[in-house]
């Protein structure tokens, strides 16, 4: 299946439709580090003017802080133009600890920590957790609502949110509702016991783990769900055409032989013209069942750099290559 950045497909069974990238925007929520104060402002603009119209957001990334900045980013455009997802499970409240200086760090976001998480997966907290986030990213309605990282409160999901978002899409608050996790386990089982529509899945559909073509892909097909495919450079180790010496995998070092392993693609790439983040964002859309790629950036240059990933189609023959050397 060919990429390209105008190439439209469904997403979820409610007439949505993206294209091959959506934007991520925990970097906007401080992730790491804070963006410079002239630098945040450039990301979302530029996004849309690289032909993005599919943004996903979270009350976990800083706090609120992204939903409010991406809601100023897309303000003023066209609200049919784009699709807008947000995800459930994290209710903020009032930090009683908080002392000046205070950020939220130990998250990986660096905002002030004036706000605390609590997870709630019941109805209520998804009623609420929806009413903050319209409040916060100053839109009338939110497209896609997706049940946030319910690793150990899958019970719970089950139980209260899955039926909550349920009720929303059948009212036409929303169009579409389904998880986002970083494991494939338990976004199959919800595949299976529920009738999501989307999955979000992070870091387990990638050229260095394929561990969603086991399990959630085919259910996901079977089943009429469309996976939106996040984390595809595993925390860095794929996002540049060699692995760096402080490469990352998933959050920690990368492990020497995912190191060569990613060394071993570029070398067969390399005489095709191709770089591996071109590969790590369009291995994914291969699948019949992924409509989306979600990257995330710090700057504006960054998200035209990503946009254009999915550009110029990767020849078959390197699909071909890298398969009968075991690598894809």
């Amino acid at each position: 299946m060919t990429a390209t950045r105008t190439g439209r497909r469904p997403f979820g069974r409610g007439g949505l439709e993206v294209g091959p990238i959506g934007y991520g925007a925990a970097a906007l929520g401080e992730l790491y580090e804070p963006r410079p104060a002239d630098e945040w402002p450039r990301i979302v603009p530029a996004a849309w003017d690289a032909g993005i119209r599919y943004f996903d957001a979270a009350p976990h990334y800083g706090l609120g802080l992204a939903e409010e900045r991406l809601g100023a980013g897309l303000r003023g455009r066209p609200r049919d133009e784009y699709v807008l997802s947000t995800k459930v499970g994290r209710v903020l409240e009032p930090n009683p600890d908080y002392r000046p200086g205070d950020t939220d760090i130990a998250n990986l976001f660096a905002t002030p920590a004036t706000l605390r998480r609590r997870r709630d997966y019941s109805r209520d907290g998804v009623l609420r957790s929806v009413e903050d986030s319209l409040r916060r990213l100053g839109v009338d309605r939110i497209d896609v609502l997706l049940v946030h990282d319910p690793d150990e409160y899958e019970r719970e999901a089950l139980e209260g949110a899955f039926p909550a978002l349920e009720e929303l899409r059948s009212q036409g608050v929303i169009r579409s509702y389904g998880a986002g996790m970083n494991q494939s386990a338990m976004l199959t089982r919800f595949v299976r016991e529920t009738d999501l529509d989307i999955v979000m899945c992070a870091g387990r559909y990638t050229l260095l783990d394929h561990a969603a073509e086991r399990d959630l892909l085919p259910a996901a097909r079977e089943r009429g769900v469309s996976v939106a495919v996040a984390a595809v450079f595993n925390s860095g180790i794929l996002a540049t055409d060699r692995p760096v010496a402080s490469a990352k995998f998933d959050y920690g070092a990368a492990p020497a032989d995912l190191v060569a392993r990613t060394n071993r693609i570029a070398d067969i790439a390399e005489p095709y013209g191709v770089t591996v983040p071109q590969l790590a964002v369009q291995f994914p859309l291969r699948d019949a069942a992924v409509s989306t790629v979600v990257l995330g950036a710090d700057s504006a240059a960054q998200i035209e750099r990503n946009a254009s990933l999915a550009d110029a189609p990767v020849p078959d023959g390197l699909w071909a290559e890298l398969a009968a050397d075991g690598l894809v």
